[in-house]
């Protein structure tokens, strides 16, 4: 970490390129983080978004943006990476056919890793209870859960120099 600023606060972002991700990015740069972007390349659909993902960091002044691989699809049980389930038309009941299965806890974890590694100590995520559509972990008590996780499991955590999970447009919808 010696070439690393240690004045810097530094903020690892998850970035998929949408709209909630990329004003994520935008409100911490307006707190004065130096931003680190990591998106995944999980064998998703639309990839599209990992081009604006892209796009969006370069634009918003992060840092660094990270791709980060991954195989999904090869696990499957959702209608983004598994081409055999459709994808629906309209909103359903329950947890939608659109859940990744632990999406945001494996991209997280990645977060964390990095995080760890870059001595920052806020993690930043662009999930939404109040427009929630049935993915469970974009509530509260997932945020809340992995962030105490994040404490016991990591060497910085334990040595008192914990990390912040933070959700900025956890109780927002979308108009705000």
């Amino acid at each position: 970490m010696s070439e690393l600023n240690k004045t810097e606060k530094r903020a690892v972002i998850l970035l998929s390129g949408g709209l909630d991700s990329a004003t994520v990015v935008a409100m911490a740069r307006a707190e004065g983080y130096v931003c680190y972007t990591m998106s995944f390349d999980y064998g998703q659909r639309h990839r599209a978004e990992l081009d604006a993902a892209a796009r969006v960091a370069r634009d918003l002044g992060a840092v660094e943006h990270k791709v980060i691989g991954l195989n999904l699809n090869g696990i499957g049980g959702s209608a983004l990476t598994d081409s055999s389930i459709a994808v629906p038309e309209s909103p359903s009941e329950g947890i939608p056919v659109t859940y990744v299965p632990a999406r945001n806890t494996v991209f997280l974890s990645l977060a964390l890793g990095w995080a760890e590694v870059l001595g920052a100590r806020d993690i930043f995520i662009g999930v939404n209870a109040v427009d929630y559509s049935g993915y469970p972990d974009c509530r509260p008590e997932f945020v809340e859960s992995f962030e105490r996780m994040a404490n016991l499991a990591t060497k910085a955590g334990v040595e008192g120099q914990g990390f912040t999970i933070r959700a900025p447009l956890q109780n927002l919808s979308k108009s705000d």
